[in-house]
């Protein structure tokens, strides 16, 4: 079978390595040998996929439809490994045992094309929540996983430089580096994040209504993680003219519901908000940066 790459997959890559790094030239040959060493047969491609791997749904050699998950090393597929192990299917997709190379990643299969996102807004943010919880554990003994601060220094780097370069964005990346230095000071907890959590991220499965799918591990405040969800379905925040109401009325809610502190919530949010915002800047998608960053001035 062919393993061509979805559009989406190759425009994001190039996103987010412009100048290649020949991994999806090497991808049909990689996917080839992966379902060899799974001993599983193809059903499909996934499409139109994610944004930072390939998606093969398989069934293995019982029978059992499973999944198999190819990405490049810059997306750290080794450290979702770990952490996938470490939840050992509590609120996230299963890691299944057997032969898998680097890169490489064998998982229960959920359905894919049904997410929380399918549900109204209200009971959509309730079940991603309940299920985000479920993944705020104690991180094991001798970790590897990177830390907030870690990351969000590499972050806060680029939101400078992209601030000096664009100074209508500095008002609000001061706003967003002083959060984050204060945040930093006294975090409440280290607990291991999904590190991209949001609606799309948490599938329909069989064993469990909804399952989180597509982990970026990092270890830190419980906030840090629900940061991202506040910010689903921004377009249908910024289309409405309550957008900003809703928005703090879904801080308040989320932080109440997670019992975590609002304002640290807020300060997280709006990090994340004017990183992300930045980010689509530089890699050339101004609508998105607009929503972002017009989202993030109301907090």
């Amino acid at each position: 079978m062919a393993f061509e790459p979805p559009q989406r997959l190759v425009r994001a890559l190039g996103e987010t390595a412009p100048d290649g790094d020949g991994w999806l030239e090497k991808l049909p040959e990689a996917a080839r040998q992966a379902v060899a060493l799974s001993e599983s047969t193809v059903d499909r491609v996934q499409a139109p996929g994610g944004r930072t791997s390939l998606v093969v749904l398989v069934r293995r050699m019982d029978g059992m439809p499973a999944v198999l998950k190819l990405a490049p090393p810059r997306f750290r597929p080794e450290a979702e490994r770990a952490a996938l192990a470490h939840w050992d299917g509590l609120g996230a997709v299963q890691l299944l045992e057997g032969p898998q190379t680097a890169g490489a990643l064998l998982l229960e299969r959920l359905h894919p094309d049904v997410s929380v996102r399918s549900l109204a807004e209200a009971k959509a943010l309730l079940e991603a929540a309940g299920t985000l919880r479920r993944l705020w554990v104690e991180p094991p003994a001798g970790h590897s996983f990177e830390s907030v601060a870690d990351r969000t220094e590499r972050q806060a780097a680029a939101m400078r430089a992209t601030a000096e370069a664009r100074p209508e964005t500095a008002a609000l990346v001061d706003a967003a580096l002083a959060a984050r230095t204060d945040l930093l000071a006294a975090p409440p907890e280290h607990r291991l994040l999904h590190g991209t959590f949001r609606q799309s991220k948490v599938l329909a499965g069989e064993r469990m209504p909804w399952l989180a799918v597509g982990p970026d591990p990092v270890v830190g405040e419980c906030a840090f993680d629900l940061a991202r969800l506040v910010r689903d379905r921004v377009e249908d925040l910024i289309a409405s003219s309550s957008g900003a109401a809703t928005t703090r009325r879904r801080v308040k809610r989320l932080a109440e519901s997670l019992e975590l502190d609002q304002e640290r919530l807020r300060g997280w949010t709006l990090f994340r908000a004017v990183e992300s915002g930045l980010r689509a800047l530089r890699v050339g998608r101004p609508r998105d940066a607009e929503l972002l960053l017009e989202f993030a001035g109301w907090l």
